[in-house]
């Protein structure tokens, strides 16, 4: 933990903004007006069409959940999402890749899931799955983003643990979903999204050559060792010497 500013200031500047934005709408506003702050920053049909880029960025300010309320399911919501994907996981990417990628995945997999449920939404209203008020729904927090890093931060974990921890990734969203005809609810489907593009960053080869950097530590520690040492060290194990 006092390792945590050095090693992840940006999450932890984050995490502390999410903290102030989470009192300023919980105590510090009214209800009417959090309500009003929530609804224009919301990520729904019509917000994405009247004003799409404040309320992309703005939806990811704030957590939707509780921090005191731990006897409830909202508060496993928040430790899923901000705990866990945002603290520790985000906070991982970060160490492991550097601000700029970890600020790539995170907003990345908010918008890409964010737009890509957002068509999901479109063509269930064409087919009469969800209802016409989906359009003005309320939707914003961290969840898409923090379910992405949590998707590729599967890689901080030991081998034999990494299928179970992708199986929790994919189905703990739907366990909670309200299916609605061949669909679940399109928080649901966002979250299930926004994991499937956490394990396709899996595949870029960027993240795919740091990874072998990171993990091979040899070539670095072969070069810390001076010219001189390196001829003693080879002499002591070279058989024509010792005969």
């Amino acid at each position: 933990m006092r390792a945590y500013p050095r090693r992840a200031p940006l999450t932890l500047a984050y995490v502390c903004l999410l903290l102030v934005g989470h009192v300023w709408i919980d105590r510090w506003l009214s209800v009417d007006r959090a309500a009003d702050v929530l609804g224009h920053l919301s990520t729904n049909l019509d917000n994405l069409r009247d004003h799409p880029v404040s309320a992309l960025l703005g939806s990811v300010l704030f957590f939707d959940g509780t921090l005191t309320d731990v006897a409830s399911t909202d508060f496993v919501g928040t430790f899923i999402t901000l705990g866990l994907g945002v603290c520790c996981f985000l906070a991982w990417v970060e160490h492991r890749w550097g601000k700029r990628r970890a600020l790539a995945v995170f907003l990345g997999g908010h918008v890409a899931a964010t737009l890509l449920t957002a068509v999901v939404i479109i063509v269930a209203l064409r087919q009469g799955w969800y209802p016409a008020e989906v359009r003005q729904s309320l939707d914003y927090g961290v969840s898409y983003g923090a379910q992405t890093v949590l998707a590729i931060g599967t890689l901080a974990l030991p081998r034999r643990g990494r299928l179970p921890w992708a199986v929790f990734v994919l189905a703990w969203p739907l366990g909670g979903a309200d299916w609605s005809a061949p669909l679940p609810d399109f928080t649901t489907i966002g979250h299930v999204v926004a994991a499937v593009l956490g394990y396709g960053l899996l595949a870029v080869p960027a993240f795919r050559r740091q990874r072998v950097r990171a993990t091979a530590p040899l070539p670095a520690a072969a070069s810390d060792v001076g010219p001189d040492r390196a001829d003693v060290a080879g002499s002591r194990h070279d058989p024509k010497e010792t005969t």
